[in-house]
């Protein structure tokens, strides 16, 4: 049976560094415990979102033959760090996380869905608001979502620049720490607009939680390269592909419950290769 993921309710609500220390090493763990896997919590981290993903859960476990223990780090950085000191084996990282992790931990690239080859960023204001444009942001309030989000940072922060908007002359800005958050706080009228998630946004008007009506598109980015799956470098081939072979398995509409966790509709082979052009845009934000 896979770890009741309810045992991980303290993990979520401590800060990163109480999550992360809390984890013992790979190496000094007894036989048999549950593989860890860990995803950024792009969706926030609540034991709502945790439970939510409970047939993810139980699918990897049950693809694996394994124990799975699945945990969501308070914030971005934290799940790069868990897997740098063994805490993560494996974990569903961001663009921009990945190519920090990969840097500082050598963590290899497993799979990813079809979209996340041609990702984009909405940057989304109220309904009636008088912003059409990014050159309309200057002079405006502005949420990103983490500061270590792909599509909630880095690549808006990046196509501002390219528009001619300096972020930090032309905008008052914050962070909210995740997307659902961004969309509540343009959808509320706390900022004038936000950066989201492509998949988040339309997941979220989906399921009714915010009102398509009243918060709207205004600009989406041109495609970039975004999440993927990846295990520490300490794993073995074997180890690695077993979890890699669970997602290329899945297939809609049979695996349609765990694809909408996943908020996709089929997984691809991944390739370090293809981040080098958001490594490129990292480096030059200074964010690698």
């Amino acid at each position: 049976m896979p770890l009741p993921i309810i045992s991980r309710r303290r993990l979520l609500h401590g800060s990163s560094a109480m999550l992360v220390g809390s984890m013992l090493p790979a190496a000094v763990r007894a036989a048999g415990t549950a593989i860890r896997v860990g995803m950024i919590p792009d969706a926030g981290a609540t034991q709502i979102s945790v439970d939510e993903k409970r047939p993810l859960q139980e699918y990897l476990a049950s693809k694996i033959g394994h124990d799975v223990d699945l945990v969501i780090p308070t914030n971005y950085n934290a799940t790069v760090e868990a897997l740098g000191n063994g805490s993560l084996d494996f974990a569903y990282l961001g663009g921009l996380t990945y190519v920090q992790a990969h840097a500082r931990y050598g963590v290899i690239p497993l799979v990813q869905r079809a979209g996340d080859q041609r990702f984009h960023s909405l940057f989304i204001t109220q309904g009636d608001s008088a912003i059409h444009a990014l050159t309309d942001l200057r002079g405006k309030s502005f949420a990103f979502g983490d500061t270590n989000s792909t599509s909630g940072h880095l690549m808006p922060y990046y196509y501002m620049q390219e528009s001619g908007i300096d972020p930090e002359r032309d905008l008052k800005y914050r962070f909210t720490g995740n997307h659902p958050a961004t969309a509540k706080a343009v959808g509320a009228g706390i900022v004038d607009a936000g950066a989201i998630d492509e998949s988040v946004f339309h997941a979220m008007v989906d399921a009714k939680q915010i009102d398509g009506s009243k918060v709207r598109v205004f600009y989406t980015t041109p495609p970039f390269v975004d999440y993927v799956w990846v295990a520490r470098k300490e794993l073995d081939t074997k180890q690695r592909q077993s979890l890699a072979q669970a997602f290329l398995a899945l297939k809609d509409p049979r695996d349609k419950t765990v694809l909408d966790i996943l908020r996709g509709k089929e997984f691809l082979r991944a390739d370090d290769a293809e981040y080098d052009t958001l490594r490129g845009v990292a480096r030059k934000l200074g964010m690698l």
